[in-house]
């Protein structure tokens, strides 16, 4: 039989947490963005969950074409538009929208021979300090770009740095709107914190950050962006992907055994141990330490030692009946509607849940959680 650890991807998780959005900025048009190949879900398994939003955000041509080989025929926008002259013929053959975010992308433009106008997303850089025109050079660059006959209509964004925290959004709204108050064409502030945080009823000032296009990101995979102030039940949101595998081993620890490589686990008192098909290998961190929560036919308990290559030790302390065969759950749903927030594992690892599902290794199988085992 295969090792038994594998992904699962849950369709209805994602579905519901796009709805969250939309109940957030009911007004406002949604992108779903399915970059790093959907946050390490594929793409091609969320397209049917996420095709109810009104655009697909990316990164790289070629998701874009795997998009547009989905039959998907609304927008699709690159995030970091183009990254070579080039990438604006097969912008033009897919028909795909573009961030413009530096002069040689508007260079490119301009040298570009199409039939059809391109629609560009200018991007301001309001304090995020990565990509963008500052405020004093945006207004520049919208009147070159609106003097071309290469681009149609210009839409105007911003990225928050801070969104998240406590700094709050407040000091690049007012860059942005400054620069921006009387240029036509539509806004796309809001990220996945600002969606959360910074919109819906409940957020003080939201009626002032007008955006015609929000942005879904992490939120529609489950995580949250503010966590741990916040976690995933306290936004409404769902687990996406569960990492599980079994007990391949059970062992009997006497006191002043010891565990793993560097002997980093000593026990107090007599206990057993499960180990586990899961190491760094398939994309569990090799740093995280003892005591990083996780699941064993449900129930919670905690890694013992170093995370080695292949396998990980756990604590069958609170489940005495656990024997070989017995299912572990690293992150998500659990046996018993149990759950495990990817945002604790990862915040035992020091890391972003973010990090933990764009790392899953290729060896890990993956399939919808309504798809048949391999």
């Amino acid at each position: 039989m295969p090792r038994p650890i594998e992904a699962l991807i849950h369709p209805d998780a994602l579905a519901h947490n796009l709805g969250r959005a939309r109940a957030l900025a009911p007004d406002a048009r949604l992108w779903a963005v399915v970059k790093a190949n959907a946050y390490g879900h594929g793409i091609e398994r969320v397209f049917d969950a996420l095709r109810s939003a009104d655009g697909f955000a990316l990164l790289d041509l070629a998701e874009a074409e795997r998009l547009r080989a989905l039959d998907w025929r609304g927008p699709i926008l690159l995030l970091e538009g183009c990254f070579d002259a080039r990438d604006l013929e097969l912008c033009s053959r897919l028909n795909l929208w573009h961030v413009v975010h530096c002069e040689a992308q508007i260079d490119w433009l301009a040298a570009h021979k199409t039939h059809q106008p391109h629609r560009v997303f200018l991007k301001m850089n309001s304090g995020m300090n990565r990509l963008g025109f500052t405020p004093t050079a945006f207004r520049g660059a919208w009147v070159r770009l609106n003097a071309l006959p290469q681009v149609d209509e210009i839409s105007l964004m911003t990225h928050f740095a801070d969104a998240d925290g406590p700094r709050g959004i407040a000091h690049q709204v007012a860059a942005f709107e400054a620069a921006t108050h009387d240029l036509p064409g539509e806004r796309s502030l809001a990220n996945s914190a600002a969606i959360l945080r910074h919109l819906g009823p409940a957020a003080a000032g939201s009626a002032a950050l007008r955006n015609d296009w929000v942005r879904a990101g992490i939120l529609s995979y489950g995580c949250a962006p503010d966590f741990p102030e916040h976690d995933i039940a306290h936004w409404q949101l769902q687990p996406t992907m569960t990492l599980r595998s079994r007990l391949i081993g059970v062992q009997a620890l006497q006191p002043g055994d010891t565990v793993g490589y560097g002997s980093r686990f000593t026990a107090e008192q007599a206990m057993r141990i499960g180990i586990v098909a899961c190491g760094y290998a398939d994309g569990y961190p090799r740093h995280c330490p003892t005591g990083t929560p996780v699941l064993v036919e449900g129930q919670r308990t905690r890694t013992v030692g170093r995370v080695s290559m292949d396998m990980l030790a756990v604590d069958l302390t609170p489940v005495p009946g656990a024997q070989i065969g017995s299912e572990v759950t690293l992150w998500g749903r659990g046996p018993r509607q149990a759950l495990l927030p990817i945002d604790e594992v990862a915040q035992a690892a020091g890391t972003i849940g973010y990090e933990l599902m764009c790392a899953l290794a290729p060896r890990v199988p993956v399939r919808g959680d309504t798809e048949p085992a391999a």
